[in-house]
């Protein structure tokens, strides 16, 4: 039993468990907002053009079973707004690394020195002697 304990203990302490964790808080505050963003301003909109208030009051009902199709419809497009959302940042984060990773252009080389220099003119004369 020590044995299971201790190996839970690192795989908790490793840093990408924690990064994960920390995505999964981030991504259930996320959820919230989009879910909002969805029932509060997006839906009612669309419900202007259907001649309801909301998608979430649209249902039918078949032999006394009530089925909320509205609700699906909302969920479809909370996920659509998620999903969209995370391709344009993840499209973001892929432009920065790529940026990052361009090797920059290298220095122009150093100026000859005047050693170089003269046996630059040393050998220019040499090639002009016949």
């Amino acid at each position: 039993m020590k044995k299971f304990i201790e190996e839970f203990k690192q795989f908790i302490a490793r840093g990408n468990v924690m990064d994960m964790a920390v995505g999964v808080i981030i991504g259930g505050a996320f959820s919230a907002i989009t879910t909002s963003l969805i029932n509060d301003i997006i839906m009612p909109i669309l419900g202007i053009f259907t001649g309801s208030i909301s998608f979430a009051a649209l249902s039918v009902t078949v032999n006394g079973a009530v089925i909320a199709y509205g609700n699906f419809i909302q969920a479809v497009l909370n996920f659509l707004v998620m999903a969209f959302v995370v391709f344009c940042l993840i499209k973001t984060i892929n432009r920065f690394h790529r940026k990052k990773e361009q090797p920059e252009t290298p220095p122009a080389p150093p100026e000859p020195s005047a050693e170089e220099k003269l046996l630059a003119e040393i050998r220019d004369l040499l090639k002009e002697k016949p």
